[in-house]
This record gives structure tokens, C-alpha cells and sequence, in this order.
């Protein structure tokens, strides 16, 4: 099933003003299916996946394949960082064939793709693709569903729970075996394994590198690096904290959210939504989901948590020019707001309050603050 993902539009824009465009995400999040529609509209693209031997092998001698093919209107490049000296090569190409077109794929982050930015400065614009969200899925599949099973086009989309079990599994055995080795990182897979689902338990919370130092029994550095790694190729994110020119102790740290549900569930060994429901997570997981399907949606705002000292704290702050927004996530049918929020929007200047929760449909909470059902949040134009 071909689901039509809502960032292809901005993709197929930058395709026409921009010598290069960059789909950066996970691995299987579904970056080389949107491409390929996209290239289906053209009469004269070339596809090349570098992970296949014999398109690695075209790309030998890079520059003379691109003056060979000036016939084509766009190359499309997927898994671009097993080849990063092609950056150069691509630089003065474009420079000298204004009229071609590059679609680049990768899934590592810019930082880790950082010959791009160096050699590519103001001809490359990024995109990052995440897993489904909500309203891409079209009414495919339940919120409890998509809430359980996570975004990945080949989890949520399984025909039955038990095989999107089993490929979530696979997945992370593979990242984690051959993925990694393959991005360059020589870690063992035991010891990431371990971490990622010891931060699967502080899914939520602040990150504390000392903290899990101790636990794992290597140095704080090391953690840290293996944090990053997980940070760069899509599998975590750290989100920011909002700092605001007020008098008080504002939390430094970022918090740790994963990047897909589906993934944390299977860390944590949660396999039915009653297991889900009943866990003491399940708050934290609707939050990811919720987060992550927001930042999907809005991701030309920037986004940040709110926590002072005093415990005054917004889940999610997007800010976008004089636009600043607090949302609070609540896991519970029938929300309730804390001192502390109210204490916070104050803090932020907040020109917009929203409650996300499973509640059936939108209504006012009070003082312009409105509930809403995750979906119909999604359609808003902020």
C-alpha cells in the first residue's frame, strides 16, 4: 500500500528551485518509496542505490558518469553517505550544469553528513523524512493501533500485529548488527542495545550522562558519544530546552524522546495495547507520539520543552518568529492543568495554549486554552 507522504510537495518544490535536494531519516522510514514516486514524474531520471555493488561500481569515476549522462534532468542517489567524496564531485558539477537536478538520500543526520554542508553550501536544502504520522495514515489504522505499532511504513502497515512485531524486531537487530558497521561505527551491538533500552525506560525524562555512566559502567564520554549516535541516525531525539529572559533557574538538560513507538515498545517488551495501557510508560509513550507527529507536521517551527527549578513546565513550546505555543500532552481522556503551566505560558509569553489528549472531539478548557483530539490538531495552520 503507497500511503502519500505530506512532505512530498515541499520536496518536489525544492527539486525545481534547488541544484540539491537531501531526504535525510531512519533507515526504512520510507525515504527511497517517496523518491520514487517522485522520479516516476520525470522522463529521463536515473536512480542509484549505493548499498547495491553494481551502482557503487558506476560511481567509480563519479565526475566522468555525470558529463557521460547530461542528458538526464535528475540523478537520484540513495544511502549517499557510504559514498561521502562524491560531495566535491556533485559541487562542481552543479556549478557547471545549473539545469540538472540532484535528489540525494541518506540516513544519517547533516552533522554526520557534515562534507555536505562544507562542500555544498547554498546548494542543498534538507529534508527529514520520520515515520508515518497520523493523518498520512488516512484512517489505515486506529490511533491505538498506530500508537502501539509505531510509523515505519512496514510495521504499521503489516498485516497483523505479529509480523509487524517481528519486523520491528528485525530492524533493530539489524541497525544494530550491520546498520552502524556499515555508517562506520564499530560498537558492539550488546553494549548499544543495552543503553538504548536503558533510555527507553527514561523515554520522557531529562538525559543524565552521569547517571547512566554509572549504570552502563563505561565513561561519560563514551555514553555520551553512543547517545549521539543514536541522535544522528534518527532512532532518538533530544529535545532542547526553552530558555526566556526570566529571573529563574531554568533546566539545561534535554530531554530523550525516541523517534518512533513502535521501537520503544519493542525495548521494552510491550506487545498488546493492554500491556501498553497498564505499563508505566504508556504516559510518556503518548507523549512521544504525539511530539513526534507535531514536529513531523510543523517542522519549519522551531520546537523546545519549558521545566524551571520550581517545577513550572510546558511539554512542548514551538516558536516561529513572534509565535510562541504551548502544548501540553496529557495521556488521559479527561485533562487536567497544573499550577505550573499556567505559571509557565506566563513565563514564555505564550501567544497560543493547546491540551492534546484522546478526547473525542475539540472544546475550551478555559482562560483560551482549547483541547484537542490529536488528528484535528494536525490539520490546524498554526
Amino acid at each position: 500500500m503507497f500511503l502519500n507522504r505530506e512532505l512530498k510537495s515541499k520536496i518536489k518544490r525544492s527539486i525545481k528551485n534547488s541544484s540539491i535536494t537531501a531526504i535525510l531519516g531512519a533507515r526504512q522510514v520510507g525515504k527511497t518509496t517517496l523518491a520514487k514516486s517522485i522520479i516516476k514524474e520525470y522522463t529521463n531520471a536515473k536512480y542509484l542505490d549505493l548499498e547495491k555493488n553494481t551502482d557503487l561500481e558506476l560511481l567509480k569515476d563519479e565526475e566522468q558518469y555525470f558529463n557521460y549522462n547530461k542528458g538526464v534532468s535528475l540523478f537520484c542517489i540513495d544511502e549517499i553517505q557510504l559514498k561521502p567524496e562524491i560531495f566535491s564531485t556533485l559541487r562542481s558539477f552543479v556549478d557547471e550544469n545549473p539545469t540538472i537536478r540532484f535528489l540525494i538520500l541518506g540516513s544519517a543526520s547533516p552533522s554526520l553528513l557534515r562534507q555536505t554542508s562544507e562542500s555544498l553550501a547554498g546548494r542543498i536544502f534538507y529534508y527529514e523524512l520520520n515515520p508515518l504520522n497520523y493523518v498520512e495514515l488516512k484512517n489505515v489504522k486506529s490511533l491505538k493501533e498506530y500508537h502501539l505499532l509505531g510509523g515505519f511504513p512496514k510495521s504499521i502497515l503489516a498485516i497483523d500485529n505479529s509480523v509487524a512485531f517481528e519486523w520491528i524486531e528485525n530492524f533493530v537487530k539489524t541497525f544494530l548488527e550491520r546498520d552502524l558497521q556499515m555508517f562506520g561505527y564499530h560498537i558492539p551491538p550488546l553494549v548499544l542495545r543495552r543503553l538504548w533500552i536503558m533510555l527507553a525506560h527514561l523515554n520522557g525524562q531529562l538525559l543524565n550522562y552521569a547517571m547512566l555512566s554509572r549504570s552502563m559502567g563505561i565513561d561519560e564520554k563514551t555514553v555520551k558519544k553512543y547517545v549521539h549516535i543514536l541522535n544522528h541516525t534518527f532512532m532518538i531525539r533530544l529535545l532542547q530546552p526553552y530558555y526566556v529572559n526570566v529571573k529563574k533557574r531554568l533546566t539545561k538538560s534535554p530531554k530523550i524522546y525516541f523517534k518512533d513507538t513502535g521501537v520503544l515498545h519493542n525495548l521494552l517488551g510491550i506487545e498488546t495495547y493492554n500491556g501498553l495501557y497498564s505499563n508505566p510508560i504508556y504516559g510518556t509513550s503518548w507523549e512521544t507520539l504525539v511530539i513526534e507527529n507535531i514536529i513531523s507536521k510543523h517542522n519549519n517551527w522551531e520546537h523546545y520543552f519549558y521545566r524551571t527549578s520550581i517545577g513550572s513546565e510546558i511539554d512542548l513550546v514551538l516558536v516561529k518568529g513572534l509565535k510562541v505555543i504551548a502544548i501540553e500532552i496529557k495521556s488521559n481522556s479527561t485533562p487536567k492543568l497544573k499550577k505550573g503551566f499556567w505559571t509557565a505560558i506566563k513565563d514564555i509569553k505564550a501567544t497560543k495554549s493547546y491540551i492534546i489528549a484522546p478526547v473525542k472531539e475539540i472544546y475550551p478548557y478555559k482562560n483560551n486554552v482549547m483541547v484537542y483530539p490529536l488528528k484535528e490538531f494536525l490539520k490546524l495552520d498554526l
